[in-house]
């Protein structure tokens, strides 16, 4: 693979620090040609779909591709806003939110957002970034858990780019923050307020997305750490066991995934009685097809239609302000010994240094 060319190194410029705040990525339009795109982006990641390879290409490009853009397209119509995707929409103003709130906490830190698949990609905004002159650079997935179908590919688009580099940013990555508590704080307070305006349900249900069984079984935390955010929140929101449920959705293909399904168990809630649920995805931060469509509307209808009365989707965190300032949190931990000061600051600190070097400051 060979180096790019890049601009000849400066000497004594100063150090920029960036972060780059990467979500999993949606199709540029709500049409078939613009989905079969960024389908066979996403489905063509071996990080997400792990069969044999050769033979998944086959069915990846001979079936689904000439069937499920047309279908996808009409449900990506359904949530569509005059703005656009609200995945990319949410994303880039939480990168906007993020630089704002890091600028008057005093950090000279550049932050865009990114998609994993479609674009922006994670490709043009880190070379944007280092055109810039950034130097370090924090990536940090939209992903509070951690999952090699998800945070994992992050990584992979960062390190293929990076391998094509000659003079590589230092470079941070986080992980997970299911357990930070500035995101279970946010995520109580959000509820905590919808239930002030909309009153109580009788069940509250945590939809996280799904993903094959065998990744638990392969190693992946992802199941564990759902689990612990889950367990958080309840305590946050002072639930017993039995007034809250964690389910999984988004199930694709024939093969077992992580369970309780979500719609299935809205279902049999509604057969058992059950007159109200409230559903959260504690593991979107952003609203998407999967939260709007998949949930306020295929669970919606699905739970009313079993029998039960009342329905309601609690938002994901989107630019709530609390959620903005655990995120800011969540940089600034991650960001801690990189010089985050503006260029001056760093000047002035620089000659500091070296005067207390000399002995000439006590």
């Amino acid at each position: 693979m060979p180096f790019r060319t890049e601009p000849e190194f400066a000497h004594g410029q100063p150090a920029r620090t960036a972060v780059l705040l990467c979500n999993l990525g949606t199709p540029d339009a709500p049409t078939p040609g613009a989905v079969r795109r960024y389908l066979a982006e996403f489905l063509g990641d071996p990080r997400v779909v792990e069969i044999p390879r050769a033979l998944w290409l086959l069915i990846l490009h001979g079936i689904i591709l000439r069937v499920r853009p047309a279908r996808s397209a009409r449900k990506y119509a359904s949530i569509w806003t005059p703005e656009g995707s609200p995945l990319k929409v949410w994303t880039q103003r939480q990168a906007r939110l993020l630089q704002e709130t890091l600028v008057q906490r005093g950090q000279d830190v550049v932050v865009r957002g990114a998609m994993r698949y479609g674009s922006p990609s994670v490709a043009s905004e880190l070379d944007q970034l280092k055109a810039e002159g950034a130097t370090r650079i924090l990536v940090l997935p939209a992903y509070p858990q951690y999952s090699g179908t998800t945070t994992a590919s992050v990584l992979d688009a960062v390190y293929a780019w990076a391998a094509r580099l000659r003079h590589v940013p230092e470079l941070r990555f986080v992980n997970r923050y299911h357990d930070h508590p500035g995101y279970i704080a946010a995520l109580a307070a959000r509820i905590t307020a919808y239930w002030q305006a909309h009153g109580r349900p009788d069940q509250l249900v945590m939809s996280f997305h799904g993903v094959p069984e065998r990744t638990l079984h392969l190693g992946d935390p992802y199941q564990c750490e759902c689990h612990k955010t889950a367990r958080l929140l309840a305590t946050a929101l002072d639930l017993a066991p039995d007034q809250y449920r964690l389910t999984f959705q988004s199930r694709f293909g024939k093969a077992k995934w992580l369970e309780p399904y979500t719609e299935p168990t809205l279902v049999a809630l509604a057969q058992a009685g059950t007159r109200r649920v409230d559903v959260v995805c504690p593991g979107f931060t952003s609203d998407c097809l999967e939260t709007l469509e998949e949930i306020n509307m295929e669970a919606r209808e699905a739970f009313l239609h079993a029998g039960g009365q009342v329905f309601h989707y609690i938002p994901c965190l989107n630019d709530d302000a609390a959620w903005i300032a655990a995120l800011t949190d969540l940089a600034q931990q991650h960001l801690a010994g990189w010089p985050t000061q503006p260029p001056e600051a760093q000047g002035l600190q620089a000659q500091r240094s070296a005067a207390l070097a000399r002995g000439a400051v006590r």
